[in-house]
Protein backbone atom coordinates (compact mmCIF):
# COMPACT_ATOMS: atom_id res chain seq x y z
CA UNK A 1 0.00 0.00 0.00
CA UNK A 2 2.69 2.34 1.12
CA UNK A 3 4.93 1.93 -2.32
CA UNK A 4 1.65 2.12 -4.33
CA UNK A 5 0.23 5.25 -2.43
CA UNK A 6 4.29 7.17 -2.67
CA UNK A 7 4.06 6.17 -6.31
CA UNK A 8 0.56 7.74 -6.97
CA UNK A 9 2.06 11.01 -4.84
CA UNK A 10 5.24 11.18 -7.22
CA UNK A 11 3.17 11.41 -9.98
CA UNK A 12 1.21 14.62 -8.94
CA UNK A 13 4.51 16.07 -7.95
CA UNK A 14 5.99 15.47 -11.05
CA UNK A 15 2.79 16.85 -13.01
CA UNK A 16 2.94 19.94 -10.75
CA UNK A 17 6.32 20.58 -11.57
CA UNK A 18 5.46 20.48 -15.43
CA UNK A 19 2.46 22.37 -15.41
CA UNK A 20 4.30 25.28 -13.34
CA UNK A 21 7.75 25.32 -13.49
CA UNK A 22 8.26 24.06 -10.07
CA UNK A 23 7.48 21.25 -7.81
CA UNK A 24 5.55 21.11 -5.39
CA UNK A 25 5.30 24.99 -5.06
CA UNK A 26 2.33 26.82 -3.42
CA UNK A 27 1.18 30.26 -1.65
CA UNK A 28 1.24 29.57 1.94
CA UNK A 29 -2.68 30.64 2.21
CA UNK A 30 -3.92 28.52 -0.18
CA UNK A 31 -4.92 25.23 0.31
CA UNK A 32 -2.63 22.48 -1.08
CA UNK A 33 -5.52 19.79 -2.89
CA UNK A 34 -3.57 17.10 -4.20
CA UNK A 35 -6.59 15.69 -5.36
CA UNK A 36 -8.43 15.88 -2.33
CA UNK A 37 -11.76 18.37 -1.22
CA UNK A 38 -13.66 18.68 1.35
CA UNK A 39 -11.53 16.73 3.76
CA UNK A 40 -9.52 18.83 5.95
CA UNK A 41 -11.45 18.57 9.26
CA UNK A 42 -9.57 15.01 9.17
CA UNK A 43 -5.74 16.92 9.35
CA UNK A 44 -6.64 17.32 12.75
CA UNK A 45 -5.83 14.13 13.66
CA UNK A 46 -2.61 13.15 12.16
CA UNK A 47 0.39 15.03 13.31
CA UNK A 48 3.73 13.66 11.53
CA UNK A 49 6.75 13.23 13.18
CA UNK A 50 10.22 14.04 11.73
CA UNK A 51 11.03 10.52 9.88
CA UNK A 52 7.48 9.23 10.26
CA UNK A 53 6.30 7.42 6.67
CA UNK A 54 3.40 8.58 5.00
CA UNK A 55 0.94 5.20 5.18
CA UNK A 56 -2.53 6.81 3.85
CA UNK A 57 -4.68 10.33 2.83
CA UNK A 58 -4.64 10.70 6.42
CA UNK A 59 -1.16 11.32 6.93
CA UNK A 60 -0.69 13.18 3.78
CA UNK A 61 -3.51 15.74 4.81
CA UNK A 62 -1.60 15.73 8.44
CA UNK A 63 1.81 16.38 6.71
CA UNK A 64 -0.04 19.22 4.30
CA UNK A 65 -1.68 21.14 7.61
CA UNK A 66 2.06 20.79 9.23
CA UNK A 67 3.15 22.77 6.36
CA UNK A 68 0.80 25.09 5.75
CA UNK A 69 1.64 25.72 9.48
CA UNK A 70 5.01 26.06 9.41
CA UNK A 71 4.39 28.45 6.09
CA UNK A 72 2.04 31.34 7.41
CA UNK A 73 4.68 31.02 10.83
CA UNK A 74 7.97 31.69 8.90
CA UNK A 75 6.32 33.91 5.79
CA UNK A 76 7.20 37.23 7.09
CA UNK A 77 10.81 36.62 8.02
CA UNK A 78 11.42 35.34 4.15
CA UNK A 79 13.07 37.91 2.48
CA UNK A 80 14.79 39.16 -0.38
CA UNK A 81 18.05 40.90 -0.58
CA UNK A 82 19.18 42.84 -3.84
CA UNK A 83 22.63 44.17 -4.18
CA UNK A 84 22.78 46.97 -6.57
CA UNK A 85 26.31 47.30 -6.71
CA UNK A 86 26.50 43.61 -8.13
CA UNK A 87 23.49 43.54 -9.44
CA UNK A 88 23.11 39.30 -7.76
CA UNK A 89 19.81 38.64 -5.69
CA UNK A 90 18.70 36.22 -3.46
CA UNK A 91 17.33 35.42 -0.49
CA UNK A 92 17.30 35.24 3.61
CA UNK A 93 16.02 34.79 7.09
CA UNK A 94 15.19 37.18 9.98
CA UNK A 95 17.02 35.37 13.18
CA UNK A 96 16.30 38.22 15.73
CA UNK A 97 13.88 41.09 16.27
CA UNK A 98 16.13 43.03 16.02
CA UNK A 99 16.82 42.48 12.42
CA UNK A 100 19.74 40.24 12.29
CA UNK A 101 19.42 38.49 9.16
CA UNK A 102 21.28 34.74 7.86
CA UNK A 103 22.00 34.42 4.15
CA UNK A 104 24.50 32.63 2.19
CA UNK A 105 27.62 34.42 1.76
CA UNK A 106 27.77 33.93 -2.71
CA UNK A 107 24.54 35.94 -2.13
CA UNK A 108 26.40 39.15 -0.70
CA UNK A 109 29.62 38.16 -1.89
CA UNK A 110 31.72 41.78 -2.77
CA UNK A 111 29.09 44.04 -1.27
CA UNK A 112 29.01 45.88 1.85
CA UNK A 113 25.43 46.60 1.31
CA UNK A 114 22.01 45.36 0.29
CA UNK A 115 18.56 45.95 -0.52
CA UNK A 116 16.20 43.88 2.39
CA UNK A 117 12.52 43.62 0.55
CA UNK A 118 10.29 42.07 2.93
CA UNK A 119 7.30 39.74 1.03
CA UNK A 120 5.03 42.39 1.50
CA UNK A 121 7.24 44.37 -0.67
CA UNK A 122 8.46 46.93 2.16
CA UNK A 123 12.23 47.74 1.63
CA UNK A 124 14.75 48.55 4.36
CA UNK A 125 18.98 48.93 4.11
CA UNK A 126 20.71 46.31 5.18
CA UNK A 127 24.66 45.88 5.93
CA UNK A 128 26.64 43.14 5.11
CA UNK A 129 28.14 41.89 8.21
CA UNK A 130 30.63 38.96 8.46
CA UNK A 131 30.91 35.88 6.19
CA UNK A 132 32.60 31.97 6.03
CA UNK A 133 32.77 31.24 2.56
CA UNK A 134 33.62 27.98 3.05
CA UNK A 135 30.46 26.97 4.74
CA UNK A 136 29.10 29.77 2.51
CA UNK A 137 27.08 31.23 5.26
CA UNK A 138 26.81 35.61 6.49
CA UNK A 139 25.21 37.61 7.88
CA UNK A 140 23.21 40.86 7.62
CA UNK A 141 21.91 43.27 9.71
CA UNK A 142 18.89 45.54 8.81
CA UNK A 143 19.82 49.21 9.76
CA UNK A 144 16.55 50.79 10.93
CA UNK A 145 15.77 49.99 14.29
CA UNK A 146 12.97 48.48 14.84
CA UNK A 147 10.67 45.00 15.95
CA UNK A 148 10.83 42.92 12.81
CA UNK A 149 9.21 39.38 12.43
CA UNK A 150 11.32 36.28 12.88
CA UNK A 151 12.43 32.69 12.70
CA UNK A 152 14.05 30.62 15.55
CA UNK A 153 16.83 28.55 15.74
CA UNK A 154 16.76 24.55 15.22
CA UNK A 155 19.31 22.13 15.25
CA UNK A 156 20.81 20.37 12.44
CA UNK A 157 23.15 17.86 13.50
CA UNK A 158 20.29 15.52 15.07
CA UNK A 159 18.41 15.76 11.13
CA UNK A 160 18.73 12.31 9.63
CA UNK A 161 18.04 11.38 5.97
CA UNK A 162 13.94 10.69 5.54
CA UNK A 163 13.55 14.01 7.77
CA UNK A 164 10.89 16.20 6.38
CA UNK A 165 11.64 19.72 5.95
CA UNK A 166 10.40 22.71 4.28
CA UNK A 167 12.47 25.35 1.97
CA UNK A 168 11.45 28.65 1.18
CA UNK A 169 13.17 31.36 -0.43
CA UNK A 170 12.40 34.20 -3.28
CA UNK A 171 12.69 32.16 -6.54
CA UNK A 172 13.76 33.73 -9.28
CA UNK A 173 13.99 37.19 -7.48
CA UNK A 174 11.59 38.93 -5.60
CA UNK A 175 8.04 38.89 -6.94
CA UNK A 176 5.37 41.35 -5.90
CA UNK A 177 2.87 39.12 -7.55
CA UNK A 178 3.16 36.81 -5.37
CA UNK A 179 4.77 35.60 -2.08
CA UNK A 180 7.85 33.39 -1.32
CA UNK A 181 6.98 29.83 -2.64
CA UNK A 182 7.13 27.18 -0.23
CA UNK A 183 8.68 23.47 -1.22
CA UNK A 184 8.80 20.66 0.95
CA UNK A 185 10.51 17.58 1.00
CA UNK A 186 13.04 14.99 2.43
CA UNK A 187 17.14 15.11 3.98
CA UNK A 188 18.69 12.91 1.75
CA UNK A 189 22.13 13.25 3.34
CA UNK A 190 24.19 14.54 5.67
CA UNK A 191 27.74 16.28 4.40
CA UNK A 192 30.22 16.84 3.35
CA UNK A 193 31.23 18.99 6.47
CA UNK A 194 28.54 21.08 7.88
CA UNK A 195 26.33 20.36 4.83
CA UNK A 196 23.23 18.83 3.98
CA UNK A 197 21.08 17.79 0.80
CA UNK A 198 17.37 17.56 0.53
CA UNK A 199 15.20 16.90 -2.34
CA UNK A 200 13.59 20.63 -1.98
CA UNK A 201 12.79 21.89 -5.56
CA UNK A 202 15.22 24.71 -5.65
CA UNK A 203 15.93 27.89 -8.34
CA UNK A 204 17.91 30.72 -8.86
CA UNK A 205 17.26 33.50 -6.13
CA UNK A 206 16.43 30.66 -3.29
CA UNK A 207 20.09 30.86 -2.32
CA UNK A 208 20.52 31.90 0.71
CA UNK A 209 16.99 31.16 2.02
CA UNK A 210 15.85 29.27 5.10
CA UNK A 211 15.44 25.48 5.47
CA UNK A 212 12.89 24.75 8.05
CA UNK A 213 11.74 21.72 10.19
CA UNK A 214 8.59 20.93 11.15
CA UNK A 215 8.29 23.12 14.38
CA UNK A 216 9.12 25.98 11.65
CA UNK A 217 13.21 25.86 13.26
CA UNK A 218 15.56 27.17 11.23
CA UNK A 219 17.75 23.92 10.22
CA UNK A 220 19.85 25.31 7.40
CA UNK A 221 20.52 27.74 4.86
CA UNK A 222 20.31 27.12 1.11
CA UNK A 223 23.21 27.07 -0.66
CA UNK A 224 24.23 25.23 -3.89
CA UNK A 225 21.56 24.04 -6.20
CA UNK A 226 22.03 20.84 -8.14
CA UNK A 227 21.31 20.26 -11.90
CA UNK A 228 18.23 18.31 -11.19
CA UNK A 229 16.80 21.20 -8.88
CA UNK A 230 16.08 18.32 -6.23
CA UNK A 231 19.27 17.62 -5.25
CA UNK A 232 20.57 20.61 -2.92
CA UNK A 233 23.09 21.76 -0.32
CA UNK A 234 22.15 23.57 2.49
CA UNK A 235 24.60 24.90 5.34
CA UNK A 236 23.80 23.45 8.39
CA UNK A 237 22.58 25.89 11.05
CA UNK A 238 24.63 24.48 13.65
CA UNK A 239 27.65 25.17 11.76
CA UNK A 240 26.60 29.01 11.84
CA UNK A 241 26.34 28.63 15.59
CA UNK A 242 29.45 28.25 16.11
CA UNK A 243 30.82 31.17 14.10
CA UNK A 244 28.00 33.29 15.13
CA UNK A 245 29.95 35.42 17.04
CA UNK A 246 32.67 36.09 14.34
CA UNK A 247 29.62 36.75 11.63
CA UNK A 248 28.22 39.25 13.56
CA UNK A 249 31.77 40.93 14.31
CA UNK A 250 31.86 41.44 10.73
CA UNK A 251 34.82 39.15 10.38
CA UNK A 252 35.25 37.33 6.76
CA UNK A 253 37.03 33.94 5.64
CA UNK A 254 37.54 30.57 4.27
CA UNK A 255 37.01 29.94 0.66
CA UNK A 256 33.94 29.09 -1.69
CA UNK A 257 33.82 25.50 -3.17
CA UNK A 258 30.36 24.27 -3.36
CA UNK A 259 28.31 27.06 -4.64
CA UNK A 260 27.72 26.82 -8.48
CA UNK A 261 26.52 30.77 -8.20
CA UNK A 262 29.31 32.58 -7.24
CA UNK A 263 29.98 34.98 -10.28
CA UNK A 264 31.99 33.52 -12.78
CA UNK A 265 33.22 36.79 -14.14
CA UNK A 266 34.56 37.63 -10.31
CA UNK A 267 38.16 38.69 -10.74
CA UNK A 268 40.16 36.73 -8.18
CA UNK A 269 43.41 36.71 -6.58
CA UNK A 270 43.53 32.75 -6.26
CA UNK A 271 43.92 32.75 -2.25
CA UNK A 272 42.18 31.57 0.51
CA UNK A 273 42.27 32.69 3.98
CA UNK A 274 43.65 31.33 6.84
CA UNK A 275 42.49 30.97 10.45
CA UNK A 276 43.92 33.79 12.26
CA UNK A 277 40.96 35.87 14.57
CA UNK A 278 41.77 39.42 15.58
CA UNK A 279 44.67 40.04 12.60
CA UNK A 280 44.41 42.73 10.87
CA UNK A 281 44.64 42.37 7.37
CA UNK A 282 44.37 38.74 5.12
CA UNK A 283 46.57 36.05 6.43
CA UNK A 284 46.93 33.94 3.28
CA UNK A 285 46.26 29.95 3.93
CA UNK A 286 46.38 28.65 0.80
CA UNK A 287 47.36 29.90 -2.74
CA UNK A 288 45.66 28.15 -5.75
CA UNK A 289 47.96 26.30 -8.09
CA UNK A 290 48.72 28.51 -11.48
CA UNK A 291 46.38 31.05 -10.04
CA UNK A 292 47.39 34.99 -10.52
CA UNK A 293 48.72 35.13 -6.72
CA UNK A 294 50.99 31.77 -7.25
CA UNK A 295 52.54 33.43 -10.51
CA UNK A 296 53.24 36.33 -8.42
CA UNK A 297 55.12 34.60 -5.71
CA UNK A 298 52.33 35.03 -2.81
CA UNK A 299 52.52 32.11 -0.78
CA UNK A 300 51.17 30.69 2.51
CA UNK A 301 51.49 32.65 5.52
CA UNK A 302 51.69 36.11 3.71
CA UNK A 303 49.85 38.66 5.15
CA UNK A 304 47.55 40.80 2.27
CA UNK A 305 47.77 44.56 3.52
CA UNK A 306 46.82 46.47 1.31
CA UNK A 307 45.38 46.08 -2.42
CA UNK A 308 46.47 49.05 -4.79
CA UNK A 309 47.24 51.01 -1.60
CA UNK A 310 43.87 50.50 0.41
CA UNK A 311 44.12 49.49 3.34
CA UNK A 312 42.61 46.05 3.73
CA UNK A 313 41.24 44.75 7.48
CA UNK A 314 39.90 41.43 6.11
CA UNK A 315 38.55 39.01 3.81
CA UNK A 316 35.16 40.78 3.45
CA UNK A 317 37.16 43.96 2.29
CA UNK A 318 39.33 42.37 0.08
CA UNK A 319 36.43 40.88 -1.71
CA UNK A 320 34.56 44.20 -2.11
CA UNK A 321 37.74 45.38 -3.57
CA UNK A 322 38.58 43.08 -6.11
CA UNK A 323 34.84 42.93 -6.97
CA UNK A 324 35.09 46.83 -8.36
CA UNK A 325 37.75 45.46 -10.62
CA UNK A 326 37.28 43.07 -13.41
CA UNK A 327 39.74 39.94 -14.69
CA UNK A 328 42.81 41.13 -16.71
CA UNK A 329 43.86 44.40 -14.64
CA UNK A 330 47.02 44.47 -12.82
CA UNK A 331 46.90 45.42 -9.38
CA UNK A 332 49.53 46.23 -6.70
CA UNK A 333 49.07 43.91 -3.47
CA UNK A 334 50.95 44.88 -0.33
CA UNK A 335 52.33 41.97 2.01
CA UNK A 336 53.84 41.42 5.30
CA UNK A 337 55.96 38.35 5.35
CA UNK A 338 59.03 37.28 7.45
CA UNK A 339 61.44 38.91 5.45
CA UNK A 340 59.65 42.03 5.76
CA UNK A 341 57.21 44.02 4.08
CA UNK A 342 56.73 44.15 -0.19
CA UNK A 343 54.80 45.28 -2.89
CA UNK A 344 53.92 42.54 -5.57
CA UNK A 345 51.94 43.25 -9.06
CA UNK A 346 49.73 41.07 -9.88
CA UNK A 347 47.12 40.40 -12.83
CA UNK A 348 43.62 39.38 -11.96
CA UNK A 349 41.80 36.69 -13.10
CA UNK A 350 38.42 35.77 -13.88
CA UNK A 351 36.99 33.10 -11.17
CA UNK A 352 36.05 30.03 -13.63
CA UNK A 353 39.09 30.45 -15.84
CA UNK A 354 41.10 29.22 -12.81
CA UNK A 355 38.51 27.26 -10.87
CA UNK A 356 36.05 25.92 -13.44
CA UNK A 357 32.31 25.97 -13.48
CA UNK A 358 30.80 24.53 -10.12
Amino acid sequence: MLNEFSAMFHLDYWQTRTRSGFALIFEPMKRITLGIAGISAVAALATMQAREPLHDVKDLIGLEVQVKDVSRKVLPATVALLADETGSSGSGVITTPEGLILTAAHVVQGVEEVVVVFPNGEELQGKVLGANFSKDIAMVQITKKGVYPFAGMGASKPLMAGDWVVAMGHSAGFDAARTPPVRFGRVVSKGPGNFLTTDCTLIGGDSGGPLFDLDGKIVGINSSIGFSLTNNNHAGVDGIRQDWERLKAGEAWGELQMNPFANPDMPVLGVGAGESPGLKGVLVGRVAPRSPAAAAGIRAGDVILTLDNEPIRNFKELTVLLAKREAGDRVKVGIRRQSGDAEIDVTLARRADLFGSR
